[in-house]
């Protein structure tokens, strides 16, 4: 080959070189003149395969140039990106044939269920991530080993799916699109523990890791007074600290009137600073709404001389809280009324309210207990009816007209704090604020039923009018005999539970005359007889003491727990009964502040949201607002989105189907 000189490259195999070797290239030339062989370069590179290629096929034309072209044709070129390099120059892993400590998933389940029941299943083989080998076939006829790499390189990137992990997944009932491909062959243990999720209750998973509500049993014990020496300060303070839910009457001059917990000797100060703060603002032009404090809100409503504070940890909103005090502030009006409160502060600026309000703080403490506790009434600013018959509730709103007096202005039979029968002139209607109002005197502070069967109570109606005082009889039938007379003694507030009070019905008849009583006292007789002759008073009865319906009798089978159903047009809602479910004071806490949560997100300011689906651990929610009614129902956690939304169907259903049994629609009017 005259002066040409052979070039021998040689390379070692990546495939058979040691794990963490490095590639190397080696170029020798033999020297005609002399025959021996000398080692010309030798470098290190990545591309080891392109260098290979390259080699191979140089030639040198002269012997001067021999050394100089080869050092310039093997200089390494850069290595390609991973996701561009082609399987068959791809290095392979020689951990792939070699025994390894890695984990594979276990093929026997077992399954724990609420009712104490368990289930061991095994797991299909074709859920198990492995590697996949196939045999190919190359252009030159042969037949190779490839192995299936991923995209950016991985051999084992790609093999685990979302499938492989679904058995760990909680529930199947929302992940139907992503899963869509493997719900037909999902496994026995899963399809089983699918048919096991209706038995976990609503709000029932959270009770072992929410925290927040761990005290609230004791939310309504009295706080002990600070003795004399002052030895228990520090432990009475703490008390007064550990309560989820405050309400703070004080006058424009820093004059404490009311407080739901604590004494004066120990409310003062905070008063005092509460004061300063809100005359602060109102001095800059910029009044205090309200602010946060870690985890407590703080909301203040200002109404003439008078400052209402809230001060929450159960996570309401601004309005409700805000609803809230305007309904503690016609409490003070129902006592007083706007003229009297404002020609009070008129003339002397630092007026003692507690004075005037004596007396009174027992229906300030209910009606803030009733907010802390949770008042669907409250948060819907509706009302509730006693479900009867439609023809039922007309006999008795024809006995209600048939004795009625001239002096009547309303006439309303009440069961259990929910409406049975009204009866009002044509152009007035009561609002449902006034109406909240009487049945928290009736039913809730029980000072009305203390003063035994027969009651005549001066009462402003602030929605009606706020500037005089309506007269009200009222007459508790649940204390009358099978002949309809009162009975002499009733039992104390102390001795009468909550259940009796919800069996309590009472006749109420309002007059603008103060002197109406015993026209009022002739037509309630005549009434409550008729009511026994005609059965309607049996009726009565008899819906009070089955009590509100379960979800299950309103919708067989479906997974709602629980809803609240409100009219807008008839400003009236309807509930199914908290059992089984919401017995304890715990849960229906719980259960309201999951609908404040609902209500407070629908009825935002710039919300324009009608249909919400809220989804948590522990509970699956339900909101949705129409201009003609509004719903909020919750189920299970492990319900399904698809479930929950046929129960809210089926539900409406149920009202549109019992509407004049559930609501009093248009009412009797003379």
């Amino acid at each position: 080959m005259g002066n040409s000189s052979p070039v021998a490259v040689s390379t070692n195999d990546q495939a058979n070189a040691p794990v963490g070797s490095t590639p190397t290239v080696t170029v020798q030339t033999l020297d005609h003149g002399t025959g021996s062989m000398t080692l010309d370069d030798e470098e290190d590179g990545s591309g080891g395969g392109t260098a290979t290629e390259e080699a191979s096929s140089l030639e040198t034309g002269k012997d001067g140039q021999d050394s100089a072209q080869v050092e310039a044709e093997l200089r390494p070129p850069l290595p390609p990106r991973p996701s561009l390099l082609k399987p068959a120059n791809r290095p392979g892993s020689a951990y792939a044939s070699k025994p390894t400590t890695g984990l594979s998933s276990i093929d026997i389940q077992t399954l724990s269920f609420p009712d104490g029941s368990r289930g061991t299943f095994s797991t299909p083989a074709s859920r198990a991530v492995s590697e996949s080998v196939s045999i190919s076939g190359n252009p030159g006829g042969q037949r190779t080993l490839s192995r299936k790499i991923s995209r950016n390189g991985s051999e084992f990137d790609d093999s685990a799916s979302v499938m492989s992990y679904a058995p760990t997944l909680k529930a199947n009932g929302d992940l139907a699109s992503l899963l869509d491909e493997g719900l037909s062959s999902q496994s026995a243990a899963w399809k089983l523990l699918s048919t096991q999720t209706g038995s976990v209750n609503a709000l029932e998973e959270a009770d072992y890791e929410d925290r927040s509500l761990v005290n609230f049993e004791q939310e309504f014990d009295e706080i002990e007074a600070v003795d004399n020496s002052g030895a228990n300060g520090e432990e009475v303070l703490l008390q007064w600290k550990s309560k989820f839910k405050h309400y703070l009457i004080l006058s424009s001059a820093g004059k404490p009137i009311y407080s739901r917990h604590g004494d004066q000797n120990l409310i003062n100060g905070y008063i005092g600073i509460i004061q300063t703060i809100i005359s602060f603002f109102q001095g800059a032009k910029d009044p205090l709404m309200g602010f946060t404090a870690g985890a407590t809100r703080f909301v203040v409503s200002i109404a003439g001389p008078l400052y209402f504070v809230a001060i929450s940890k159960l996570g309401e909103s601004d309005v409700q809280l805000r609803a809230q005090l305007d309904a503690l502030y016609m409490q003070i009006l129902s006592t007083l009324t706007l003229p009297t409160l404002t020609q009070l502060f008129t003339s002397r600026p630092n007026t003692d309210l507690r004075r005037p309000l004596e007396g009174t703080e027992i229906l300030l403490s209910s009606l803030a207990d009733t907010f802390t506790k949770g008042s669907p009434t409250a948060l819907l600013s509706a009302l509730e009816c006693l479900k009867i018959r439609k023809s039922q509730r007309l006999v008795i709103n024809n006995t209600l007209l048939k004795a009625r007096s001239e002096k009547l202005l309303y006439g309303m039979v009440v069961a259990g704090g929910r409406l049975v029968s009204v009866i009002r002139p044509k152009r007035h209607s009561l609002h449902p604020s006034d109406l909240q109002l009487i049945f928290n005197m009736l039913f809730e502070a029980g000072s009305v039923k203390a003063g035994g069967g027969e009651n005549w109570i001066p009462v402003c109606l602030p929605g009606f009018n706020n500037r005089g005082y309506l007269y009200m009889y009222v007459s508790f039938l649940s204390a009358l005999d099978e002949k309809g007379t009162a009975s002499e003694e009733r039992p104390s507030i102390t001795s009468t539970s909550s259940s009796s009070r919800e069996d309590e019905i009472a006749v109420l008849l309002i007059s603008a005359d103060k002197e109406s009583f015993f026209e009022l006292k002739q037509m309630r007789d005549d009434v409550v007889a008729q009511l026994y002759s005609n059965g309607s008073m049996e009726i009565i009865r008899t819906a009070v003491s089955q009590g509100r319906p379960s979800t299950t009798d309103i919708v067989p089978g479906t997974s709602l727990r629980h809803f609240l159903y409100k009219s807008r047009a008839n400003v009236q809602f309807t509930m199914p009964s908290f059992s089984p479910h919401f017995d304890t004071l715990l849960a229906r806490r719980k259960l309201m502040t999951l609908y404040h949560n609902l209500h407070a997100s629908t009825h935002a300011k710039h919300s324009h949201l009608k249909i919400l689906h809220c989804m948590n651990r522990d509970s699956i929610s339900l909101a949705w607002t129409t201009p003609t009614f509004e719903l909020y129902c919750v189920a299970g956690p492990h319900a399904s989105r698809a479930g929950l939304a046929q129960g809210a169907n089926k539900v409406i259903q149920w009202v549109k189907r019992e509407e004049e049994r559930v609501f009093i629609i248009g009412g009797a009017v003379f």
